[in-house]
């Protein structure tokens, strides 16, 4: 049996599965998923999760159960592209002919002292579940920082302002506007709704110091009961201690079928390739899409095409709270009802077509 081992039940091993646990799959492929949980987690929806305003159940997807499909729960802790086997914390040696790194990310810390041991985060299901008993306990008037106003943040800010009417939020954002880099429409309307919300928020900030209970801002002090952390992300220490081309970032650089150039029956889909593109679960469904064409041509001993397609994005939707949202689709600006209403029909069908 030729050995397929996809690492991460992340949204780009998702689509590689989805497309190729059908009937053309070749009965010779074993094909074997590891991950810290025995579900797919819908990373995307984890400021809900955080915020309290949503189950676990409820960014929970089964993965999908096939006779050539083996899923094994664990913490991975070594790749070893010579020997063609990855290590699990528990002792297990995992063998593959063909590889796909699917770990996701990490909080970047930036260096900020006292960052990684003061603030909060919703880099994982565990890390959300501890996030939202945090805020929980939270007593009323209480202030919740939130550092980083990209999609995460404008998520977390919002459906939090909606579960704790209660709660002081801070939204600080390096950027002169929300969403800079798109219209300002765009821009405007997010900022008018956290306005209008009672949610400050901070432009042009820079923490450079993280306390217990205490944000530095430039030379300001601003008490805070409670961070949360959503000012980017890096990958993690399995990645680091790969010994292949990385970019400024510690991501992988890849060739254009996806593969480490250096070892290439080894495919990196997600947040830690190296792609011209900022990471999202869109991106690594589009990767996924990718991925599989190529195996199917290594499979069958097939030539690859001589260019791969590039890697179209349609856009980004985002919510406010429950009510309200914003897109930006083929250079078009939605906001409001109609936005919330698309994002929760896209949310919907990714579950149904993922069982």
């Amino acid at each position: 049996m030729r050995k397929l081992l996809l690492l991460g039940a992340g949204y780009g091993n998702m689509r590689i599965l989805l497309r190729l646990l059908n009937k053309d799959l070749p009965s010779d492929i074993e094909i074997t998923l590891v991950d810290r949980t025995l579900f797919h987690s819908l990373k995307t929806e984890f400021y809900a999760l955080a915020a309290g305003t949503v189950s676990d159940a409820d960014v929970r997807v089964a993965i999908p159960v096939h006779d050539q499909l083996k899923v094994v729960e664990g913490e991975i802790q070594e790749i070893k592209p010579e020997e063609k086997e990855v290590l699990l914390a528990d002792g297990q040696a995992l063998a593959y002919d063909e590889l796909v790194i699917g770990l996701g990310s990490e909080d970047n810390y930036h260096n900020v002292p006292g960052a990684a041991e003061h603030t909060l985060s919703i880099q994982t299901i565990g890390k959300s579940r501890r996030t939202y008993q945090t805020l929980l306990g939270l007593g009323d008037g209480a202030t919740v920082g939130i550092v980083g106003a990209g999609l995460s943040g404008i998520e977390l800010a919002s459906e939090l302002r909606e579960s704790r009417p209660d709660l002081k939020i801070k939204l600080f954002d390096r950027s002169p506007r929300i969403l800079r880099d798109f219209p300002e429409r765009l821009s405007n309307f997010v900022k008018g709704w956290f306005d209008q919300n009672d949610v400050e928020v901070v432009a042009n900030s820079n923490i450079t110091k993280v306390g217990e209970h205490t944000l530095y801002n430039h030379e300001d002090t601003i008490d805070v009961d409670a961070v949360v952390w959503t000012a980017g992300i890096k990958p993690g220490k399995v990645v680091d201690d790969l010994v292949i081309q990385k970019d400024r970032s510690g991501r992988i650089v890849l060739n254009q079928y996806h593969q480490v150039p250096s070892y290439r029956n080894i495919y990196v889909v997600g947040d830690i390739a190296a792609l011209p593109h900022a990471p999202s679960a869109q991106l690594a469904e589009v990767q996924g899409e990718q991925i599989v064409q190529v195996l199917r041509s290594t499979w069958k001993g097939e030539p690859l095409m001589l260019e791969m397609p590039e890697l179209k994005l349609k856009g980004f939707m985002g919510s406010l709270g429950k009510k309200q949202g914003f897109a930006y689709l083929a250079d078009r600006t939605v906001t409001g009802r109609i936005a919330r209403l698309m994002k929760s029909g896209l949310l919907w069908m990714y579950k149904w077509h993922n069982g």
